[in-house]
């Protein structure tokens, strides 16, 4: 009788149910907590500006979202009236309930990506840059010599590269529409929490802890802050491949350098190479999504590897900076559905006793 009354009460208490998105808010609470500390410590000011520009992010990013869910559903449905049909669709109660429903994980994202952009600058006042010379050390101990030299003969074409930058560069809708998929999207209701927990903890765990613990520069960094010219071959083929077609990531890496440089430790963007946040956020996106389209999981699965070789390629990062990324999100990934199994079986269990 007990067991029946309790799965009655599964539908009433899971993701939907009252308190469902608790760890998701607690974990957020903690890492601002986190990061108002690490602030303060080091005497630096809270940008505020930073979620403003976030909050113009997810909104773009919500306007392509709404575009392209729109243009599937047209695709599916064919409507005779497109207009109406979408009217329709957007201002039903139901979506209207659905929008409103999710504004606070929506409110959660738009604030805590800024915490990220505070923490990041922070992490050469943490630990000092020492810790290249091994990541070198550990790449070629893996592939007999620096990876990007097994892949020049592969892919070292200056159009191959330009495209590997533009691809690169679009890694960053999987942060704003892509992200609004795991907040709205009906099909991914199994996996909102286990993929928002992991999101966060990604990257305080990943781009704020791991990154403070093995503080690097990568390679496109290497020789301007740390004099160490082990790459300098590769920045000539990148600038050289710039003469033929625009490699557009030297643009952004040329105003990484700058900010550090005249800015100092503490402020601009920042600059650490281990673990790769690209090959991290490709990764989680390509576990959450081929949950959600088996279709669109291959797809995003090329795409994490592209990410990954051309992390590599573009002398953003050490083939181990990848690689420790991938560990470190799978981990967090079970660990994230642990989180929400347990929880939600405390909640199933209060439920039950509550209506016995």
């Amino acid at each position: 009788m007990q067991e029946a009354v309790r799965q009655g009460m599964r539908s009433k208490v899971h993701w939907i149910g009252p308190g469902a998105n608790a760890p998701v808010y607690l974990c957020f609470l903690v890492i601002l907590l986190a990061t108002v500390a690490a602030v303060s410590r080091h005497g630096m000011p809270f940008p505020a500006a930073v979620i403003y520009t976030n909050l113009d992010l997810y909104l773009k990013g919500f306007g392509l979202f709404l575009v392209c869910d729109g243009t599937v559903q047209l695709w599916k449905h064919r409507p005779k009236s497109p207009i109406g049909f979408l009217k329709e669709r957007y201002t039903s109660p139901e979506m209207s309930a659905l929008f409103i429903n999710r504004l606070p994980l929506l409110f959660v994202f738009i604030s805590f990506l800024p915490l990220f952009a505070v923490l990041k600058p922070l992490i050469p006042l943490v630990n000092s840059y020492t810790w290249d010379a091994a990541l070198i050390g550990w790449d070629v101990a893996i592939f007999g010599t620096d990876p990007w030299r097994l892949l020049q003969p592969l892919i070292g074409y200056p159009a191959i590269t330009a495209a590997l930058a533009i691809l690169y560069h679009a890694w960053f809708g999987l942060i704003y529409p892509g992200s609004l998929i795991f907040i709205y999207l009906k099909r991914a209701n199994a996996i909102r929490r286990q993929y928002l927990l992991t999101f966060m903890l990604m990257w305080f765990v990943g781009g704020f802890l791991v990154a403070a613990g093995m503080s690097s520069v990568g390679p496109c960094f290497l020789e301007a802050i740390t004099g160490d010219k082990h790459f300098s071959d590769q920045m000539a083929y990148l600038h050289q491949a710039n003469e033929q077609f625009k490699i557009v990531v030297l643009d952004m890496q040329s105003s990484l350098l700058q900010n550090h440089l005249e800015k100092g430790p503490g402020f601009g963007a920042g600059i650490t190479a281990m673990p790769s946040m690209h090959v991290a956020v490709a990764f989680l996106f390509w576990l959450g999504i081929r949950q959600v389209s088996a279709r669109a999981g291959r797809w995003f699965f090329a795409f994490f590897l592209i990410i990954w070789v051309g992390s590599v390629h573009l002398a953003y990062h050490y083939a181990v900076d990848g690689l420790v990324s991938v560990l470190l999100v799978a981990f967090l990934w079970k660990a994230s559905g642990k989180v929400v199994e347990t929880w939600d079986t405390k909640r199933e269990q209060i439920a039950a006793r509550q209506h016995v």
